[in-house]
């Protein structure tokens, strides 16, 4: 057995922080990525990333995409992404698709800015949603009160992207009198936080949201942000249509069940 490690990282927090291979080629690579990595550095933090691991177990990715650069100052620094077409929060786990190659990376990032791309999550969020199916059409913008957030709504600023989100509700539940939603969604738009932005401003919150439902606790046992990247649908380079799943979370399947 293989394992694959992050360096400089001790091997207990690293276990928990290995991604999982889904499906892969000599094109592209379908991980399921756990909650609590971030895929790629942005200069506010020092911990493993994605790109970390992508890079020391795949070093042929590097220089496949484009950086990302920062300004600080007067002084712009970049950051690698190396095989990255799209992201996942940081507290989000699932699939997500890698481009091994240049040309992979072209045809993937043409797929996700024409919204060929088929995303399917689950999210456990608080309160009953009334109906069992629904949509948010809610352009974003940034928070006036706090840097790191998003909005949807006449309360937004700065440049408004529009976003439309559906969901359909898998399964509801009570504990200790509070009601919560087992919802399966479908951004169709690639907004940052689309969906923890859209489901806070239906009054719904993903639950374990520190960043958009901090006055909220913990529920219902999960530990984590109660969201995950559940399937993913992109064209291969051969033309093939597939459909990659990422096995859910425990918490996930106690819900299902």
């Amino acid at each position: 057995m293989v394992l694959f490690l992050f360096p400089n990282i001790s091997y207990d927090i690293t276990m928990e922080l290995i991604p999982k291979i889904i499906y892969e080629n000599k094109e592209i690579l379908v991980l399921d990525k756990p909650s609590g990595l971030v895929v790629h550095a942005n200069g506010r933090n020092s911990e493993p990333t994605l790109t970390d691991w992508l890079l020391q177990n795949y070093p042929e990715i590097q220089g496949v995409g484009e950086p990302l650069f920062i300004r600080k100052g007067k002084e712009e620094i970049s950051f690698d992404r190396s095989g990255i077409v799209h992201r996942l929060d940081r507290d989000t786990s699932g699939a997500m698709a890698v481009a091994k190659t240049k040309e992979a990376y072209v045809f993937l990032k043409e797929q996700f800015e024409t919204r060929k791309v088929q995303k399917t999550y689950l999210a456990f969020v608080w309160g009953n949603i009334k109906e069992d199916k629904g949509f948010v059409d809610a352009p974003i913008g940034k928070s006036r009160n706090d840097f790191r957030q998003w909005q949807a709504g006449d309360n937004a600023r700065g440049t408004m992207r529009d976003a439309h989100t559906d969901f359909s509700v898998i399964k509801r539940v009570e504990e200790n009198g509070e009601h919560f939603c087992l919802c399966e969604i479908q951004p169709k738009t690639g907004r940052t936080h689309q969906i923890r932005v859209h489901m806070k401003y239906i009054h719904h919150p993903v639950v374990g949201d520190h960043l958009y439902a901090s006055s909220r606790p913990m529920a219902f046992g999960f530990d984590r942000l109660a969201l995950h990247a559940w399937k993913l649908k992109i064209i291969m380079l051969s033309g093939e249509e597939k459909e990659f799943e990422a096995k859910m979370p425990e918490m996930f399947e106690k819900l299902v069940k």
